[in-house]
């Protein structure tokens, strides 16, 4: 099975950050970066991917990043997608059954619509949890 990168989590606790922090800080890639735990070359590469599908805006320099979306309209599934977390699909095939055997031969007919119905599964159990919905978990964590 092929992983999720990192990308998408990182992402999230990105946005999280922004909207926990940003009237209290500016929400600059190198803030951002120390809650993350990461290099803020990570973070300005997530900013990138979460501000080309309209999700955040940043201002140039150290100005710091603000979500431009109701946390309610951004669903888990949206920062998966912004985050283009999967090369491929979810799972990655062997490249060359062979196909003078019978299970060889036949192995894609028998799972591959399992393994695009598992897929499809995953996708939409992540486009039900908004960030809102993660926002509210957090704050009840954090009284």
């Amino acid at each position: 099975m092929m992983q999720i990168t990192s990308k998408f989590t990182v992402a999230i606790h990105t946005l999280l950050a922004i909207h926990i922090f940003e009237k209290e800080y500016k929400t600059t890639s190198e803030f951002l970066a120390s809650s993350v735990n990461v290099n803020p070359v990570v973070i300005r590469r997530t900013l990138q991917s979460l501000k080309a599908s309209g999700l955040v805006e940043v201002k140039a320099g150290s100005g710091g990043a603000r979500i431009t979306k109701d946390l309610k309209d951004i669903t888990l599934y949206d920062v998966y997608i912004a985050m283009d977390c999967l090369e491929g699909g979810l799972f990655h095939f062997h490249e060359n059954p062979n196909p003078e055997c019978p299970v060889g031969k036949n192995i894609h007919s028998v799972l591959d619509i399992h393994l695009f119905q598992a897929q499809a599964s995953m996708e939409n159990e992540l486009k039900k949890v908004t960030l809102d919905d993660l926002s509210s978990n957090l704050n009840s964590l954090l009284k």
